[in-house]
């Protein structure tokens, strides 16, 4: 027989009933005639008596006389009138006393019909008919809940009978009987017979409280009354807490056959044939001898005595069985914490035991040995029923573990949870399915204190849900991180990347979330924020940037007014694309908010428009400081609180200390939500190892040959089986080197379903190559090595770099733009931030999206002498170092010349600007002009300016009259101070890189701030937006450990495509002048006489 196992839950109770006495009010009390009424009476009389004396006095005429006699009869009249009134007002006045009371009786009669209703439903809660206890084990929640602390922990119901009443009816102090309004108090008398007892309710007694009970009468009630005790003690009461042996004679022990089902009855650790040896004997010393280690170290029995936790109560029926002499069970003084029930199927002359009760058919009468005594009907259970319900307990066993009660102790295995099966085999097909609105964002946690599952329920709160934000709160080694990985794994499983979306942010960078950016619902896996201020912005910006995303598209669709319009839109047949929720969890949400306080505004924003936009929010952290949340506390509408550091921090999180209380056990923590709802759990385990169904652990096994034996109550011999040992070699694997449960799962989720839209993108870390910033190249006839797609060919926009937009969820390719006002450049970067690798990647750009006959660079290396390494570019028509003075002072003079012979062509050609001369020259007017665009570069200004002085207002007259005939300069420095003002002015096109200090930003000193320190070529762009400068490389490589045999490979393929004209090359005075070189003197009379070549002119 298979073993199922029961974990108990937290006992759960009935409403309680009050208990309170109530005291009636007294009935009202029959009126009092005084001698106040008397003399009311007599006044009129003595007035009647004065007036026949005046009647009669003599003297009197005749009108004096009628006077008198009208006198006399008005009196008269007086008196009979305050009589009858007198009468009258008295009865009046009762009648309505009368009617009050028994009104207030009848509102005493609803009020005690309820408590009656209460007290009963109580009762047969705590006492169920014997009938019903099949549904009990049935069901499972309260199956086995009574433990031996618990105040009914061994009480039996016996039967029915009358029950006083919970609230006792107490009577009022009165006037005697007779002084009392007799209807009234005929009421109040009738209504304390009718209301102060309960008849039929369930009549029950404690086995704690005796040693020895005596069940005797009509045979087939006896048996079938001890029966229903039994089933009630086995049904509410574990096997660890009660255990039931049965001592019966030979010709009764067929009563008892159908107790050998029982889990109570099983012997602890002695075995036969059949299993557990069961408790049931044909003698009291064969069940003694079974009992010996349960009965060792008892003493005897006292009322008083306190019960011990560790020893089960024993009952035991004697059914005629035979009693030895030195019996310990049958003695007179009893054994603590045994209860003997002894069968008596017939009469008794004298009754003896503890607690006597004598059945008939359909009464029932309780005798203590103190004199007590109760009647009623009693309860009784058939043999075939009693059977059923021990087959139905008998492969029940309590949990292993201590207290299966606390939830601290009870680890939830996770596929059960969420009936998902086998990882392994996990179908998202199947459990992806659509979902009813109250299904929706709703997952099990864990389990409670009652058995069930806790349920986390994400949707807002018109949605019946329990909110759409919340916080989980807990210490180190409280399960936070695995808390925040089940409820992770549990919307994953039960929700398509169509309904959820997750954004997971932990800002220690710990493994919370590792293994989970694969899930196609994995918007965003955001780590190793802590120190990481550029991290930290840009996930806001990326937030924010969401929140925008959002409101854009559901204004664009129709004016929705929040995504669960959208949805229902979508469901009625609308041509919208899916909108999933957003659950953003935040990690040391706590520590994020000391690194960035002003982080608050954003988590207030989402707290106040979230809801509308699908987006959800949980902050975690280890501890909760309450003046950091600044009003955010009012949108957390569900709280988690595993194990806190303090009481303080678990009343900040959940409003009680309990948190702080809670046992040093992982994932144990309560739910509350709303003000007075709190459940506590074990949240379930998901990263654990996983092994495959089948899988074992040890590297043999044996085959057991076993023969059947019949199953009975009597012991059952032991035949051994036959036994053959078979060996297999099966690899043990140490259970770290195996994925978990949550690695299995996610990768049966892997490809399925949409992936989620990102909404963060990794940082800037890899540099791009140039051919990853412009389309695929190719070579072509007509301008060699280039991007035929790209946009802007041959119109002096150049790529440089990818330019960072996490507002808008992507990036771009950052594009310099030399043909308007920006002509001219400026770099500033602190030392080792990229400057003249990104002089070079401009170059390298152009070099493949421009023609040498388009463009041409002359550069001035001053910088860190990379230069060289693109000399050979077909695009470059001249390099020179700072030790070169010769070629850096020609290679200006080499450009000022340009400059000057293009100002006399302009005015002599009629070329009104540089637009028309490129124009002209393109299509062959020019053909004489060999140069087209121009680049003086000059890389370090600060060591130009100081080492070549004099040629600085030279510089200055280039980037002032050049750029109106294609002469361009681009200078590099450290500082923007080391560039005089009116020249900076000139240089519009600035590209700031990393600088020493911040503060010297002249773009944005924040912005600026967050720019790496260790990450040469990031730098800001104009509209404050972070980018990474690319290298100047073709191989898709984005090392710079090799760089210099990248940019070989770049200069070697260009030059190998481009087969027409070179950029015309820096020409130096020759080391020997032949004078017949030079031109004769009458040649040139107005010029004189030619002693040399000028340097500026070469001429």
């Amino acid at each position: 027989m298979s073993v199922v196992t029961v974990k108990r839950p937290a006992r759960a109770y009935p409403p309680v009933v009050p208990d309170e006495p109530v005291e009636l009010v007294p009935p009202p009390e029959l009126p009092r005639s005084g001698g106040e009424d008397w003399l009311m009476s007599l006044l009129p009389m003595l007035g009647m008596g004065g007036s026949a004396a005046f009647l009669f006095s003599p003297g009197a005429q005749g009108p004096m006389k009628m006077m008198g006699v009208l006198m006399i009869a008005s009196t008269a009249g007086m008196a009979v009138a305050q009589v009858i009134k007198a009468r009258k007002g008295g009865s009046a006045g009762t009648a309505d006393e009368r009617r009050d009371y028994l009104k207030y009786l009848q509102q005493m009669r609803r009020q005690v019909r309820r408590t009656a209703e209460r007290q009963r439903g109580a009762q047969l809660f705590l006492h169920p008919e014997p009938d019903q206890l099949w549904s009990i084990v049935a069901e499972g929640r309260r199956l086995w809940e009574r433990r031996p602390g618990d105040p009914d922990f061994a009480q039996i119901r016996l039967g029915r009978g009358p029950q006083q009443l919970s609230t006792p009816l107490v009577a009022p102090q009165t006037a005697p009987l007779d002084e009392l309004e007799p209807l009234a108090a005929a009421a109040m008398k009738n209504f304390l017979t009718a209301h102060g007892t309960l008849q039929d309710l369930p009549l029950a007694v404690s086995l704690r409280a005796f040693y020895h009970i005596t069940v005797c009468g009509d045979p087939d009630t006896v048996y079938g009354n001890v029966r229903a005790m039994i089933a009630q003690l086995t049904t509410l009461h574990s096997p660890d807490d009660l255990m039931v042996a049965v001592a019966a004679a030979p010709g009764a022990v067929d009563e008892w056959e159908w107790a050998k089902w029982l889990p109570h009855t099983q012997h602890r650790k002695d075995s036969d044939g059949a299993g557990s040896r069961r408790l049931i004997a044909t003698g009291l010393g064969e069940l003694e001898y079974l009992l010996e280690n349960e009965l060792a170290g008892r003493k005897g029995f006292s009322r008083d005595a306190v019960p011990s936790p560790d020893q089960p109560h024993i009952v035991v029926i004697m059914d005629g069985a035979s009693v030895p002499p030195d019996s310990v069970l049958a003695g007179a003084e009893g054994v603590q914490g045994v209860t003997v029930i002894e069968v008596v199927p017939g009469e008794m002359d004298e009754p003896s035991g503890h607690l006597v009760i004598s059945l008939t058919k359909d009464r029932l009468l309780l005798e203590s040995a103190s004199g007590a005594s109760y009647s009623g009907a009693p309860d009784t259970l058939s043999a075939w029923q009693s059977e059923a319900l021990a087959r139905q307990l008998a492969p029940f066993r309590v949990s292993a573990g201590g207290d299966d009660g606390d939830p601290s102790l009870v680890s939830m295995d996770f596929t059960e949870m969420m009936s998902t099966g086998d990882p392994g085999a996990f179908d998202p097909a199947r459990h992806w399915r659509p979902r009813p609105m109250a299904e929706k964002l709703r997952v099990p946690l864990g389990v409670g204190t009652n058995g069930e599952y806790v349920w986390l329920d994400i949707k807002e709160a018109s949605l019946q849900g329990m909110g759409p934000h919340g916080m989980c709160v807990g210490a180190t080694g409280s399960g936070k991180s695995e808390v925040l990985r089940t409820i992770v794994l549990a919307l994953a499983v039960t929700h398509s990347s169509e309904v959820l979306n997750l954004v997971l942010a932990d800002f220690k960078g710990g493994a919370t979330f590792a293994g989970m950016a694969e899930m196609p619902h994995t918007a965003a896996v955001i780590t190793n924020l802590e120190g990481e201020a550029t991290l930290i912005d840009r996930m806001r910006d990326a937030i924010e940037g969401e929140m925008n995303r959002r409101q854009e598209l559901l204004r664009a669709a129709g004016n929705y007014a929040n995504i669960n319009e959208y949805e229902r839109a979508r469901a009625a047949g609308a041509a919208l694309d899916p909108l999933p929720s957003l659950l953003m969890i935040i990690d040391e949400f706590s520590e994020l908010l000391t690194a960035k306080p002003d982080f608050i505004d954003l988590f207030i924003q989402i707290g106040r428009i979230g809801r509308s936009l699908g987006m959800h929010m949980l902050l975690a952290s280890q501890r909760l400081e309450e003046g950091k949340l600044r009003g955010l506390d009012t949108f957390l509408s569900y709280r988690l609180g595993l194990r806190t550091f303090s009481a303080a921090e678990s009343r900040a999180a959940i409003g009680v200390p309990d948190a702080y209380h809670l046992p040093p056990i992982p994932g144990v923590g309560y739910l509350k939500f709303g003000s007075d709802v709190m459940e506590r759990f074990r949240a379930a385990y998901v990263s654990g190892p996983y092994r495959p169904p089948g899988q074992q652990r040890t590297s043999g096994g044996q085959v057991i040959t076993a023969q059947p034996v019949l199953f009975t109550a009597a012991e059952v011999p032991i035949i051994e089986p036959v036994v053959e040992e078979v060996v297999e070699e099966v690899e043990e694997v140490d259970d770290s080197l195996l994925d978990t449960m949550l690695d299995v799962f996610v990768q049966r989720m892997i490809g399925q379903g949409p992936p989620a839209h990102q909404v963060w993108l990794a940082p800037l870390e890899e540099a791009p190559s140039i051919d990853g910033l412009v389309p695929p190249l190719q070579v072509t006839p007509e301008r060699g090595l280039t991007s035929p797609e790209f946009g802007a060919l041959g119109r002096l926009v150049v790529p440089v770099g990818i330019v960072d937009k996490p507002r808008d969820q992507r990036r771009d390719v950052l594009y310099q733009d030399y043909s308007g006002a920006a002509g001219h450049g400026l770099i500033v970067g602190g030392p080792r931030s990229g400057k003249s690798t990104l002089v070079r990647t401009m170059v390298a750009g152009f070099a493949v999206t421009h023609t040498p006959l388009e463009t041409q660079f002359y550069l001035l290396d001053f910088g860190g002498g990379g230069f060289q390494s693109i000399a050979g570019l077909p695009h470059v028509g001249g390099v020179a170092g700072k030790l070169e003075q010769d070629k850096v002072r020609r290679l200006i003079s080499e450009v000022q010349g340009v400059l000057n012979r293009r100002e006399e062509l302009f005015r002599t050609a009629g070329i009104d600007n540089i637009a028309t001369y490129r124009t002209r020259r393109a299509n062959g007017q020019l053909p004489d002009e060999q140069f087209g665009d121009v680049f003086l570069i000059i890389d370090g200004w600060l060591t130009f300016k100081q080492d070549y002085e004099a040629l600085e207002p030279i510089i200055s007259n280039i980037a002032q009259n050049g750029l109106g005939f294609g002469v361009h300069v681009i200078l590099t420095a450290a500082r923007y101070a080391e560039v005089r003002p009116a020249l900076k002015d000139l240089l519009q096109n600035r590209t700031e890189l990393r600088l020493g200090d911040s503060m010297e930003s002249e773009i944005d000193r924040k912005v600026a701030q967050n720019v790496p320190a260790s990450a040469p070529g990031r730098g800001i762009t104009a509209a404050k937006l972070h980018f990474l400068a690319g290298l100047p490389r073709l191989d898709g490589s984005s090392s710079t450990e090799d760089l210099g045999a990248g940019v070989a490979g770049l200069v070697e393929a260009v030059n190998a495509a481009w087969t027409g004209p070179r950029a015309p090359q820096v020409r130096m005075l020759p080391a020997v002048l032949d004078g017949h070189a030079l031109p004769k003197g009458f040649e040139h009379p107005e010029l004189g006489v030619a002693i040399g070549v000028d340097e500026t002119e070469l001429a």
